[in-house]
């Protein structure tokens, strides 16, 4: 028994542990992580839903005569669309449970984590729940992109450097 832990019928008073303590008795249950595991999964989902976007890029393309260019946005949308369904049926979590990673770095991740910071506050409101929620997580990458665009532009207009523009 911990040095600071009350027994108390068998049952350990957590009031009395220390952090030390708790942490100690917390690893001894912690199951054990297969990195490598958790990487192929990783690796196998993300891709695959990288993999289902391209196979709708290419849809919109021969179905309706796009080119590759014109056929991004309305994939990206498809993509967004898709897992906010999930999100909200509860099967993206699942799927998560499962890729770590490989769910969090394609757009279905923004799309999940914002969809996920809005239903969780629904029950406040549609203006003040949602609208004012919906960026709680998105938001810090919203602001890293904007910074990090703003960054790139600075040094882009320091040394002269044009970008190319394709249109």
């Amino acid at each position: 028994m911990p040095a600071g832990a009350k027994n108390k019928g068998g049952i350990f008073s957590l009031d009395t542990l220390t952090n030390k303590e708790y942490k100690d008795i917390a690893q001894k249950h912690e199951p054990p992580r297969t990195l490598f595991k958790n990487c192929i999964w990783a690796f196998l989902i993300g891709g695959g839903i990288c993999l289902f976007g391209q196979v709708i890029q290419q849809g919109f393309v021969s179905l309706f005569d796009m080119t590759v260019k014109q056929a991004a946005s309305p994939t990206v949308a498809v993509l967004v669309i898709i897992s906010v369904i999930l999100t909200s049926t509860g099967v993206y979590d699942n799927i998560a449970q499962i890729a770590g990673a490989g769910t969090a770095v394609p757009v279905t991740g923004f799309a999940n984590s914002m969809c996920s910071a809005a239903l969780e506050h629904k029950a406040e409101g549609y203006v003040l729940g949602v609208g004012a929620n919906m960026f709680k997580l998105a938001g810090s990458v919203i602001v890293f992109g904007t910074v990090a665009a703003f960054f790139v532009g600075l040094v882009y207009a320091i040394f002269g450097i044009e970008g190319v523009h394709h249109l």
